[in-house]
């Protein structure tokens, strides 16, 4: 019957990827490109634009439409990819909305999918650059470039959105967070 449809699993595809070579660190290296091209390009084009042009609104939608792929190739592409970890919105029958955060499982092997090297890239992009944004907020905001901030703040929001989704992914339910970050303030605290 043509109207059967088959549930596939997103990393099911991953699987033949682990039997691969191990030869190369970076196993997706489009991939990595593009998780730090569009981050870096929103940076670099926020400090150099008033170099480049005197004209706001182009720099303000060049760097806003940076920013937005940069979101849609870290949320969609290489978060499964680089680290095989992933989240999403699903609305229920009922209409209530629900956050789905997923973590890769391992393969029946033991082995890992993703390699050292990319998972450095990942997570070195995914925190570094929400902080710079963070530094420019602070900037315009305190040098009174108000138009700026606008800018700032959505890089701020879409990045740090990012970053929470996938840390979330990663250590796993909100209270799992909170509780991970009570029992690493309690060893410290004993440590003292």
């Amino acid at each position: 019957d043509s109207d059967d449809i088959e549930d596939v699993s997103l990393f099911d595809a991953d699987d033949d990827l682990s039997r691969r070579s191990k030869k190369s660190k970076i196993r997706h290296p489009v991939a990595s490109f593009f998780h730090l091209f569009f981050r870096v390009s929103a940076i670099v084009v926020y400090l150099l634009c008033e170099l480049l042009t005197s004209s706001f609104i182009a720099c303000m939608v060049t760097i806003i439409l940076l920013l937005s792929c940069d979101f849609w190739a870290v949320k969609n592409v290489t978060g499964r990819l680089m680290v095989g970890l992933r989240w999403w919105n699903q609305v229920d029958d009922d209409g209530r909305s629900h956050w789905v955060f997923e973590a890769r499982k391992v393969s029946a092997q033991g082995s890992k999918t993703s390699s050292e090297a990319e998972s450095r890239i990942f997570w070195l992009g995914l925190i570094t650059c929400p902080m710079i944004w963070v530094i420019f907020a602070f900037s315009a905001l305190f040098s009174f470039k108000v138009k700026w901030l606008a800018v700032v703040v959505m890089g701020v929001v879409l990045q740090g959105a990012n970053l929470y989704g996938y840390i979330r992914c990663k250590v796993g339910s909100r209270k799992n967070l909170t509780s991970m970050a009570t029992n690493y303030l309690g060893k410290q605290f004993l440590r003292q």
